[in-house]
Protein backbone atom coordinates (compact mmCIF):
# COMPACT_ATOMS: atom_id res chain seq x y z
CA UNK A 1 0.00 0.00 0.00
CA UNK A 2 1.14 3.49 -0.59
CA UNK A 3 1.15 6.64 1.61
CA UNK A 4 1.36 10.08 0.71
CA UNK A 5 4.01 12.36 2.23
CA UNK A 6 1.86 14.08 4.56
CA UNK A 7 0.20 10.97 5.73
CA UNK A 8 3.95 9.47 6.87
CA UNK A 9 4.60 12.89 8.59
CA UNK A 10 1.71 12.19 10.57
CA UNK A 11 3.05 9.16 11.88
CA UNK A 12 6.17 10.29 11.91
CA UNK A 13 7.43 13.29 14.69
CA UNK A 14 11.12 13.46 12.77
CA UNK A 15 9.29 14.55 9.43
CA UNK A 16 9.25 18.56 11.33
CA UNK A 17 12.70 18.01 9.61
CA UNK A 18 13.71 20.38 6.95
CA UNK A 19 15.90 17.88 4.79
CA UNK A 20 16.95 14.69 4.71
CA UNK A 21 19.42 13.02 2.07
CA UNK A 22 21.61 10.11 1.97
CA UNK A 23 24.74 11.62 2.21
CA UNK A 24 26.83 12.90 5.77
CA UNK A 25 27.32 17.02 5.51
CA UNK A 26 30.28 16.24 7.42
CA UNK A 27 31.82 14.58 5.53
CA UNK A 28 31.96 15.04 2.11
CA UNK A 29 34.33 17.28 1.14
CA UNK A 30 35.65 20.49 1.81
CA UNK A 31 36.43 21.43 -1.90
CA UNK A 32 34.18 20.47 -4.89
CA UNK A 33 35.30 18.24 -7.71
CA UNK A 34 36.38 21.47 -9.50
CA UNK A 35 38.43 22.42 -5.91
CA UNK A 36 35.87 25.08 -4.97
CA UNK A 37 35.64 25.83 -1.43
CA UNK A 38 32.25 24.21 -0.12
CA UNK A 39 29.61 24.52 2.49
CA UNK A 40 26.42 23.97 3.88
CA UNK A 41 23.68 25.87 4.54
CA UNK A 42 21.75 25.24 7.96
CA UNK A 43 19.99 28.76 8.78
CA UNK A 44 18.66 30.61 5.57
CA UNK A 45 19.28 34.43 5.34
CA UNK A 46 16.53 36.40 7.42
CA UNK A 47 15.90 33.32 9.79
CA UNK A 48 15.28 33.46 13.54
CA UNK A 49 15.17 30.22 14.10
CA UNK A 50 18.46 28.23 15.32
CA UNK A 51 18.67 25.21 12.68
CA UNK A 52 21.68 23.14 13.19
CA UNK A 53 22.81 19.82 11.17
CA UNK A 54 22.33 16.33 13.46
CA UNK A 55 24.34 13.57 11.68
CA UNK A 56 23.13 10.95 13.87
CA UNK A 57 19.54 11.14 11.88
CA UNK A 58 21.09 13.02 8.98
CA UNK A 59 18.89 15.83 9.01
CA UNK A 60 18.51 19.63 9.51
CA UNK A 61 17.08 20.01 13.21
CA UNK A 62 15.45 23.61 15.41
CA UNK A 63 17.78 23.32 18.28
CA UNK A 64 16.05 23.13 21.59
CA UNK A 65 16.41 24.84 25.10
CA UNK A 66 14.79 23.76 28.15
CA UNK A 67 12.25 21.58 25.31
CA UNK A 68 11.64 24.53 23.24
CA UNK A 69 12.65 25.99 19.71
CA UNK A 70 15.48 28.17 20.38
CA UNK A 71 14.68 31.23 18.66
CA UNK A 72 17.13 33.99 18.26
CA UNK A 73 15.93 37.08 20.11
CA UNK A 74 17.61 39.65 18.14
CA UNK A 75 17.25 40.38 14.45
CA UNK A 76 17.39 37.50 12.03
CA UNK A 77 20.55 35.96 10.19
CA UNK A 78 22.05 38.84 8.56
CA UNK A 79 23.24 36.08 5.56
CA UNK A 80 23.26 32.27 5.10
CA UNK A 81 24.53 30.31 8.19
CA UNK A 82 26.52 26.98 7.83
CA UNK A 83 29.55 25.22 7.95
CA UNK A 84 32.72 23.91 5.87
CA UNK A 85 32.12 19.90 5.39
CA UNK A 86 35.00 18.23 6.42
CA UNK A 87 36.37 20.86 9.00
CA UNK A 88 36.55 20.45 12.30
CA UNK A 89 37.82 22.63 14.85
CA UNK A 90 39.32 20.53 17.67
CA UNK A 91 39.13 21.58 21.47
CA UNK A 92 42.35 20.48 21.95
CA UNK A 93 44.04 23.11 19.70
CA UNK A 94 42.01 25.96 20.81
CA UNK A 95 38.30 25.10 18.71
CA UNK A 96 34.82 24.71 19.86
CA UNK A 97 34.28 21.41 18.74
CA UNK A 98 32.29 21.81 15.83
CA UNK A 99 33.07 22.15 12.24
CA UNK A 100 34.16 25.89 11.33
CA UNK A 101 31.56 28.36 10.55
CA UNK A 102 30.78 30.05 7.66
CA UNK A 103 28.36 32.94 6.90
CA UNK A 104 27.29 33.55 2.83
CA UNK A 105 26.12 37.20 2.11
CA UNK A 106 23.48 36.27 -0.39
CA UNK A 107 20.07 36.62 -1.22
CA UNK A 108 18.27 33.52 1.32
CA UNK A 109 18.96 29.63 0.14
CA UNK A 110 17.26 26.99 1.62
CA UNK A 111 18.81 24.56 4.41
CA UNK A 112 20.26 21.47 3.70
CA UNK A 113 22.26 23.58 0.05
CA UNK A 114 25.97 22.45 -0.41
CA UNK A 115 27.28 25.46 -2.51
CA UNK A 116 30.45 26.61 -3.61
CA UNK A 117 31.59 29.81 -2.30
CA UNK A 118 34.56 32.30 -2.12
CA UNK A 119 36.16 33.51 1.43
CA UNK A 120 36.53 36.99 1.45
CA UNK A 121 37.30 37.43 5.10
CA UNK A 122 36.97 36.40 8.55
CA UNK A 123 35.63 37.42 12.04
CA UNK A 124 37.28 36.18 15.11
CA UNK A 125 35.07 36.75 17.78
CA UNK A 126 35.38 35.23 21.70
CA UNK A 127 32.60 33.54 22.76
CA UNK A 128 32.47 32.40 26.31
CA UNK A 129 36.01 33.08 26.97
CA UNK A 130 36.92 31.02 23.51
CA UNK A 131 38.19 31.60 20.23
CA UNK A 132 35.04 31.27 17.68
CA UNK A 133 36.23 31.98 14.21
CA UNK A 134 33.14 32.53 11.63
CA UNK A 135 34.01 32.74 7.79
CA UNK A 136 32.90 35.21 5.44
CA UNK A 137 32.03 34.84 2.07
CA UNK A 138 30.44 34.94 -1.38
CA UNK A 139 28.57 32.69 -3.73
CA UNK A 140 31.03 31.04 -6.35
CA UNK A 141 28.32 31.74 -8.90
CA UNK A 142 28.39 35.27 -10.68
CA UNK A 143 24.19 35.25 -10.82
CA UNK A 144 24.16 34.72 -7.20
CA UNK A 145 26.31 37.38 -5.73
CA UNK A 146 24.85 40.45 -4.00
CA UNK A 147 27.95 42.70 -3.46
CA UNK A 148 30.88 43.33 -5.79
CA UNK A 149 33.64 42.30 -3.43
CA UNK A 150 35.97 39.39 -4.02
CA UNK A 151 38.51 40.16 -1.18
CA UNK A 152 37.88 41.61 2.26
CA UNK A 153 39.68 44.85 0.77
CA UNK A 154 37.02 45.29 -1.86
CA UNK A 155 34.60 44.50 1.51
CA UNK A 156 36.38 46.73 3.71
CA UNK A 157 36.18 49.69 0.93
CA UNK A 158 32.70 49.10 -0.30
CA UNK A 159 30.66 48.17 2.03
CA UNK A 160 32.14 49.42 5.24
CA UNK A 161 28.60 49.61 6.90
CA UNK A 162 27.68 45.93 6.18
CA UNK A 163 30.94 45.14 7.97
CA UNK A 164 29.74 46.86 10.86
CA UNK A 165 26.49 45.01 10.77
CA UNK A 166 27.50 41.72 10.49
CA UNK A 167 30.00 42.35 13.42
CA UNK A 168 27.23 44.23 15.79
CA UNK A 169 24.81 41.64 14.66
CA UNK A 170 27.29 38.54 16.34
CA UNK A 171 28.71 40.47 18.95
CA UNK A 172 24.78 40.96 20.43
CA UNK A 173 22.99 37.80 19.29
CA UNK A 174 23.42 36.10 22.21
CA UNK A 175 22.88 38.95 24.44
CA UNK A 176 24.64 41.78 26.06
CA UNK A 177 28.66 41.14 27.39
CA UNK A 178 28.25 37.03 26.01
CA UNK A 179 30.16 37.81 22.89
CA UNK A 180 33.33 39.91 22.20
CA UNK A 181 34.49 41.18 19.44
CA UNK A 182 38.38 40.46 18.77
CA UNK A 183 39.10 41.36 15.11
CA UNK A 184 38.69 41.61 11.08
CA UNK A 185 41.08 39.66 9.07
CA UNK A 186 41.21 39.34 5.11
CA UNK A 187 41.08 36.48 2.65
CA UNK A 188 44.76 34.92 3.46
CA UNK A 189 43.88 34.32 7.07
CA UNK A 190 40.46 32.48 6.06
CA UNK A 191 42.21 30.23 3.74
CA UNK A 192 44.56 29.54 6.71
CA UNK A 193 42.11 29.36 9.09
CA UNK A 194 39.95 26.68 6.95
CA UNK A 195 43.18 24.51 6.28
CA UNK A 196 44.04 24.33 9.75
CA UNK A 197 40.66 22.80 10.54
CA UNK A 198 40.29 20.57 7.76
CA UNK A 199 39.98 16.93 8.65
CA UNK A 200 40.94 15.34 5.01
Amino acid sequence: MKYSFKFICLLIPFCMVFSVKAVNYYEIGTFSKDNSLQMVVEIPAGTNKKIEYNQHHNTFLIDKINGADRIIDFLPYPGNYGFIPSTLMDKDRGGDGDALDVLLISESVETGTILNIIPIGVLVLEDSGKIDTKIIAIPLEKSAQIIDASSYDELHKNYSALKDIIKLWFVHYKGEDVIKFVKWDNEIAAQKEINKWMSN
